[in-house]
């Protein structure tokens, strides 16, 4: 009995695999073949404007020196080298009618300063009244403002323009958010807003900014702006801190970067924060103190050297140590200043 149980069986019954072939047959689906699409016909190609591949280089009309930034770089100061070849045009080989410089695209034809101005008041038109800047005002001044632009580290930079273009083209004006190292000189960031783009700067309250394109302006004869594709590299530049400050000894130096090092900070500064009081503050503490530290943690190496270049000049003071994100100022030998200006005004006086 046990071996007839385990004996397979040696002729399985035909008609199960009959009955189940017939049965998939039936309910499976075998839809017709498809008809074979025909490859679509390649569009034809718009033709060529330049045959030989180049791009027709840009003319533009605007009257000024056309630079990465406007407001953060000072075009006085020549760089002592360079970190890429000036053949290198952040615009594009043969996209502008201007040479690249390694700083900046100069103008090629001379600029009638007082034909510019004019075309910048026609532009503008008659002054505003009172009601209409409040409705302005009122209007872009709010924080959920749809034509807002956010001006960073690097100021008034050249795209910016455009940008500033482009919303004047369905609005009268533009709300300006300035951040960061720029917000030190609110009056330089205004002066190049307007200097540049032709408009008028109508509310300013702390680092917010309305600028305001003008009764005039037609958004169909606006100037063209060619685009920099990429940032350039900045340049070298002389080094900011000397070994040995001017007026000092190689001892006094030393001695006044520690005393400021272990100094109380005056100010925490901020990582693209606001800044628009430290100039004021730092003017303030060098009445009663000769030198100062302010405490930019977080705020980055870069960031640090472009805020003591900042006070250097509008302080004005002697930046003397950047570490581990600390500035350290001094005032400067100020009482040799005065006493050579009283006595310069002596001699005059003497001598007149």
């Amino acid at each position: 009995m046990q071996n007839l149980v385990s004996r397979p069986l040696s002729n399985p019954p035909k008609h199960s695999s009959y009955f189940f072939s017939h049965s998939v047959s039936k309910t499976t689906y075998d839809p017709p073949f498809s008809p074979i699409s025909k490859p679509p016909k390649p569009k034809p190609k718009p033709p060529n404007p330049t045959p030989n591949g180049n791009p027709t280089p840009t003319k533009s009309s605007l009257p000024f020196d056309f630079r990465h930034s406007y407001s953060e770089t000072d075009p006085t100061l020549e760089p002592i080298g360079f970190r890429e070849p000036k053949r290198f045009s952040p615009f594009g080989p043969g996209r502008l009618d201007r040479e690249w410089t390694g700083t900046s695209a100069p103008v090629r034809d001379e600029v009638d300063s007082c034909l510019v101005e004019e075309e910048r008041i026609r532009v503008l038109g008659d002054p505003l009244t009172e009601e209409e800047i409040e409705e302005l005002v009122e209007k872009y001044r709010h924080s959920d403002c749809a034509r807002q632009i956010n001006l960073g580290k690097n100021g008034v930079t050249h795209n910016m323009l455009d940008d500033i273009h482009n919303h004047w083209k369905r609005a009268e004006a533009v709300r300006i958010k300035c951040l960061g190292v720029p917000t030190l000189d609110i009056d330089n960031v205004c002066f190049h807003l307007e200097e540049k783009s032709g408009g008028k700067i109508i509310y300013r309250h702390i680092n917010i900014l309305i600028l305001y394109r003008g009764r005039n302006y037609d958004p169909q004869n606006r100037p063209v702006i060619p685009l920099m594709l990429w940032k350039p590299y900045a340049p070298i530049y002389p080094k900011l801190v000397k070994n040995i400050a001017d007026g000092l000894t190689f001892e006094e130096t030393k001695e006044m970067r520690n005393r400021g090092l272990h100094s109380p900070a005056l100010m925490k500064l901020t990582r693209n924060g606001v800044y628009v009081n430290v100039v004021a503050r730092v003017r303030e503490a060098f009445e009663t103190e000769e030198v100062i530290r302010l405490d930019c943690t977080h705020v980055g190496t870069s960031d640090c050297k472009r805020i003591g270049v900042k006070l250097r000049d509008l302080v004005p003071c002697v930046p003397i140590l950047f570490k581990d994100e600390q500035i350290i100022l001094w005032r400067g030998k100020r009482d040799q200043e005065r006493n050579s200006d009283i006595s310069d005004a002596n001699e005059k006086s003497s001598g007149t």
